[in-house]
C-alpha cells in the first residue's frame, strides 16, 4: 500500500469517528496502551520502556528480556550497521511481548559528564549521536515495530526536570541539541518522538507550539506522533495547539473528556484534535492495528530471526575501549595469554555481583547475567589459579535484595483476601498502572506480603530495610526487625520517593549457607492526584560490614600472589539513574584506594571500568591496563573473557571526553537557578569545547586502542557532484594497512576543521565522518568516509537559516580527536543555498 493509499483509509476511519472517541483515542487508556476502536477494526496500540531491553507491559521476570549493553556502549563501537541489528532485536523481543511502539532511542547529548542519565544517551557529539541513532531506529522499524526518539529537547540534565526552563541559543538548539532528531528524521523516519519534561526558552516541551509544529513537522516533514514522556502533558489547551499528538499515560490525562470539554466550549478547534487522530491512525496503521490497512513491515518481510545472547556478547566486547595498555616484560599486558597464566587475582564487588545496566526506565530484567567472576571462570583452562576478593564495597548503603534471595508477592485486599500473587526476580517490588498480575486491582488492593527465603553467603550481622513509602513490616527468621511507616517527604520527582535512599531497619545474625525466612509486608500508600497508579517499594540488605583496610589488605595478598590482577570497579545505581544528576565524578566507596593498593602490589594491574559515563581515574598511570566496559549487558563476563584473553579485542572508541577531573571539564553546572538553566556555553560543549582549553583530558573523544598496529598511508579528496544542498560535501579516501600481527578493527575518523582566518566562533573542527574497517595482518585497503556538510556549516541567528562559509577547510584522517595522522584540504566556495 502506498502512502496515499494509507492516507486514505486514514480518512475513512477517522470520518467514522464521533469527538468523544477521537479525544479518548489520543489519552492513554492505562500505563502502557491506547484504547482500541472496534468499530473502526482499530486495535489497541501498546508502548514500553527501552533502549536496552523491551520491558513489556509488566515490571517481571516472569518474562524476561535480553539485556543489551547501554547506550553509550552501543555509541563506542562507531558502528551504525552495529545498532541496527540491535534495533532489530529489540524489533523481534517487541513482537514477542505484544509490544509496538519502543520508547526508545534517547538522543540527548552529553552537555556535563554530571548528567545522570548520561548512560542511557549516545555521545556528547551530534553526528555520531544521529548516525547511531539512525541505525537504531532503522533496526527496530525494519521489523515492524515503532520508536519514539527522545527526549525532544534537551533534556541533557535531571535536576528538576519537570520544572526547568533551559535557554538554549539559537544557533546552540541547532547545532547541536536539535541535530540528532534532525538527522533521524530525515534519515530513518521515525514514527514517533516523546516529548520532554523541560522547558526550553520559557515553553514547556509538550507545548512548544514552534518546535513541534513548526520545526519538527513543517521544516523537517515529520509524519509521525509526538507523545509525551510520561505525566509530562500539564495543559489541555497548550499541549494539543502546541503540537502534543497523545498523552501519557491514562487513565488521569489533560487529554480524553478534558479535551473533548475544550472543543466543546470553543477553546480548541476540532480540526487540530483531527489532526493528531490521523497521525495516531497512521501509527496504528504502520503497526498492523488497523483494519484495511497493511502494516509497515508484512509479516512476511520481517527480518531473520537475531541471536539475542550472541548479539549482547558481540556489542560488549565491540564497545569495549581500551584507554591503557602499557607494555610489561616487554609486550603490552593485554591480552593476557590463558595456557601461560598460573594465577590470575579478580577482585572487585562488581566482579562478583555485575553492574550490567543503568536505573530508571532503561531498567529490565534478563534471565541470567554472565559476571566477570562467572565469564573468566569459563574461560580459563583447567588448573590455572583464580582466586577473588572483594577488595572494596562501592557502596555503604543497602542495595535491593538479589543475591541469595527466593521471593514471591502475595496480594491481598483490605480485608485480608488474597487477590494474587507473583514471584520476584528481586526485592524490588514495582507495579505501574495495569502491570499488576491477574486478578489484582489498584483499587483493591491494601497490601503487598513480599515472602521468601535467604541464603547468606557470609556469616555475621546482615542489615534488612527499606526503601519506598507505606506502612511496613519486616521479619527476618522469625523475629521482627522493623515495623512502622514510612511517609512522603519533599522530594520533587517521584523516582526518589519510590527509588531513593535506602533505610536500614534492623540488623540479623547469620550463617553463612543457612537459609532463613524473610518477610516484608507493605500496606500500600495511594497517593491522591498521582497520575499514575503506583505500588513501589523495596525490601534491601547488606551483607556483614567489614573493615574497608582488612578488605583491601587482603585483595593486596592475592594480587601479589599472582600472575596478574584484574580489578573491576563501578558505579551503583545511586550515583548513575534516572531522576538526579552526579554530585561528582569520583567512583564510589574506596575503590580508588583498592586500586591504588593493587597496582602498588602487581605491575601486571588491569582495571577494568564499569559505568555509563565519565568517571575520576586517579590511578590510571599506575596500572598496566585500562579496559572501559560501560554497563555491559547480560553477557558482560563472556564478552570480558573474550577481550581479557585475546579471543577477539577490544573494539570501542570513546564517544564522550574524560577528564582528568571534574574541574577540567568545560560544563558543570546541571543545576538551575530560580528555574532557569543557561546554556551559557553556547556551541562549546564535549570536544569542541575541549578543544580550546589549554587543560588536557585524561582520555580523548574516539580515543582507543587495540591488539594490532595501523599505518594511515595516504589521503585524497573528492568534492561531491550535484547540489549545494546535498547532505555529502565530499568524500575523503584513506589508504590503511594494519601493520601488526593479528586481525583487527580500526575506527577512521575524519575530522573537519575550519579555515585558520575564519574570524567566526566556531569550534576548531568537528567530526564530519567515520567508518569502521575490518582486516587481517598485513591486510591493506582503501576506504571511502563521506563527509557531512553540515559539518562545514553554521545557524545564522539574524536570518534564520544555514550558513556555508566559504574557505579551504581541512579533513583531519585519524584514530582520534587528537591522534589526527593525515590531512587533506577541502575547498568550500561560495554557495548560494547557505
Amino acid at each position: 500500500m502506498t502512502d496515499t493509499e494509507r492516507a486514505a483509509a486514514v480518512e475513512q476511519a477517522l470520518g467514522k469517528l464521533d469527538l468523544d472517541t477521537k479525544a479518548r483515542l489520543l489519552a492513554g487508556q492505562d500505563m502502557w496502551s491506547l484504547p482500541p476502536v472496534p468499530e473502526i477494526g482499530l486495535g489497541s496500540l501498546v508502548m514500553s520502556d527501552g533502549p536496552i531491553g523491551v520491558r513489556g507491559v509488566r515490571s517481571t521476570a516472569d518474562d524476561p528480556s535480553v539485556a543489551l549493553p547501554s547506550p553509550t556502549a552501543l555509541a563506542a563501537a562507531w558502528d551504525p550497521g552495529l545498532a541496527r541489528r540491535a534495533g532489530r532485536l529489540l524489533a523481534q523481543e517487541a513482537r514477542r511481548k505484544g509490544v509496538h511502539v519502543l520508547l526508545a532511542p534517547t538522543v540527548n547529548l552529553h552537555r556535563s559528564p554530571l548528567g545522570g542519565r548520561h548512560f542511557e544517551a549516545y555521545s556528547e557529539d551530534p553526528y555520531l549521536t544521529g548516525e547511531i541513532g539512525t541505525g537504531y531506529v532503522a533496526g527496530v522499524q525494519d521489523g515492524g515495530v515503532g520508536t519514539t526518539v527522545k527526549h525532544f529537547v534537551a533534556n541533557d540534565a535531571e535536576t528538576d526536570r519537570f520544572t526547568v526552563d533551559n535557554v538554549v541559543g539559537e544557533r546552540a538548539l541547532r547545532e547541536l541539541y536539535l541535530a540528532p532528531f534532525e538527522a533521524i528524521v530525515k534519515n530513518a523516519r521515525p514514527w514517533g518522538v516523546m516529548a520532554a519534561y523541560n522547558g526550553v526558552n520559557g515553553s514547556t516541551m509538550t507545548e512548544h507550539r514552534r518546535l513541534q509544529n513548526e520545526v519538527l513537522r513543517d521544516e523537517w516533514g515529520f509524519d509521525g506522533f509526538v507523545v509525551s514522556d510520561w505525566t509530562a502533558a500539564r495543559d489541555t489547551v497548550a499541549a494539543v495547539t502546541g503540537g502534543l499528538d497523545v498523552a501519557m499515560p491514562g487513565p488521569r490525562t489533560v487529554y480524553g473528556e478534558a479535551l473533548a470539554q475544550a472543543v466543546r466550549e470553543g477553546r480548541v478547534e476540532e480540526s487540530v484534535v483531527d489532526d493528531a487522530v490521523r497521525r495516531v491512525l497512521l501509527l496504528a496503521g504502520r503497526a498492523g492495528l488497523l483494519e484495511g490497512v497493511p502494516a509497515a513491515v508484512p509479516a512476511g518481510a520481517l527480518p531473520a530471526a537475531v541471536d539475542g545472547e550472541a548479539l549482547a556478547r558481540e556489542i560488549a566486547r565491540r564497545s569495549f575501549v581500551l584507554l591503557r595498555n602499557e607494555p610489561r616484560d616487554g609486550r603490552p599486558v593485554l591480552p593476557l595469554d590463558p595456557a601461560a597464566l598460573r594465577g590470575v587475582a579478580l577482585v572487585g564487588a562488581a566482579a562478583r555481583d555485575a553492574r550490567v545496566l543503568g536505573g530508571g526506565s532503561a531498567h529490565v530484567f534478563p534471565a541470567h547475567v554472565v559476571s566477570p567472576l562467572d565469564g573468566l571462570r569459563a574461560a580459563l583452562p583447567a588448573g590455572t589459579g583464580l582466586t577473588y576478593s572483594v577488595g572494596a564495597d562501592p557502596s555503604a548503603e543497602l542495595a535491593v535484595a538479589e543475591q541469595g534471595f527466593t521471593l514471591r508477592a502475595l496480594f491481598r485486599d483490605a480485608g485480608g483476601r488474597p487477590l494474587g500473587e507473583t514471584a520476584l526476580p528481586s526485592g524490588q517490588a514495582q507495579w505501574l498502572g495495569t502491570d499488576l498480575p491477574e486478578g489484582v486491582s489498584f483499587a483493591a488492593l491494601h497490601t503487598v506480603e513480599v515472602t521468601g527465603t535467604f541464603t547468606p553467603r557470609e556469616s555475621g550481622a546482615h542489615h534488612f530495610g527499606t526503601r519506598g513509602l507505606g506502612g511496613f513490616r519486616l521479619v527476618v527468621a522469625d523475629t521482627v526487625v522493623f515495623e512502622g511507616v514510612q511517609e512522603m517527604g519533599q522530594e520533587s520527582d517521584p523516582f526518589e520517593a519510590f527509588f531513593g535512599a535506602p533505610l536500614d531497619r534492623g540488623t540479623a545474625e547469620l550463617e553463612a549457607g543457612v537459609p532463613v525466612a524473610v518477610s516484608l509486608t507493605c500496606d500500600v500508600f495511594k497517593i491522591e492526584d498521582m497520575p499514575i497508579e503506583t505500588v513501589a517499594f523495596s525490601l534491601v540488605h547488606r551483607g556483614p560490614r567489614r573493615d574497608p583496610d582488612e578488605l583491601i589488605a587482603e585483595a593486596v595478598a592475592a594480587a601479589r600472589d599472582a600472575e596478574a590482577a584484574i580489578v573491576v570497579v563501578a558505579t551503583t545505581e545511586r550515583v548513575e539513574s534516572e531522576g538526579f544528576d552526579r554530585a561528582d565524578l569520583r567512583l564510589p566507596g574506596r575503590q580508588d584506594d583498592l586500586v591504588h593498593a593493587v597496582a602498588a602490589a602487581n605491575p601486571r594491574t588491569v582495571v577494568v571500568v564499569n559505568s555509563g559515563a565519565p568517571v575520576e581515574l586517579p590511578w590510571r598511570e599506575e596500572v598496566a591496563a585500562v579496559l572501559l566496559g560501560w554497563f555491559p549487558g547480560q553477557e558482560a563476563g563472556a564478552a570480558l573473557a573474550d577481550v581479557l584473553f585475546g579471543a577477539e579485542e577490544p573494539g570501542g572508541r570513546l564517544p564522550t571526553t574524560w577528564p582528568v577531573k571534574l574541574a577540567d571539564a568545560p560544563v558543570t553546572r546541571v543545576e538551575p537557578r530560580e528555574g532557569v538553566l543557561t546554556y551559557e556555553e553556547g556551541v562549546h560543549i564535549g570536544y569542541r569545547a575541549w578543544d580550546r582549553s589549554d587543560v588536557a583530558p585524561a582520555y580523548a573523544f574516539g580515543h582507543g586502542l587495540g591488539y594490532t598496529d595501523w599505518e594511515y598511508d595516504g589521503a585524497g579528496y573528492e568534492a561531491a557532484a550535484g547540489h549545494d544542498d546535498a547532505d555529502t560535501l565530499g568524500v575523503v579516501t584513506v589508504r590503511l594497512r594494519n601493520a601488526g600481527a593479528r586481525a583487527g578493527r580500526e575506527v577512521v575518523q575524519v575530522y573537519l576543521a575550519v579555515p585558520e582566518d575564519d574570524g567566526a566562533d566556531r569550534p576548531r573542527r568537528v567530526l564530519a565522518g567515520f567508518l569502521s574497517v575490518e582486516l587481517p595482518a598485513g591486510g591493506t585497503t582503501e576506504v571511502r568516509v563521506p563527509l557531512s556538510r553540515r559539518a562545514a556549516r553554521t545557524w545564522d541567528e539574524t536570518a534564520g537559516a544555514w550558513r556555508t562559509p566559504p574557505g579551504t577547510y581541512t579533513a583531519e584522517i585519524g584514530r582520534s580527536l587528537v591522534d589526527r595522522r593525515l590531512t587533506v584540504p577541502v575547498p568550500v566556495p561560495v554557495s548560494a543555498t547557505g
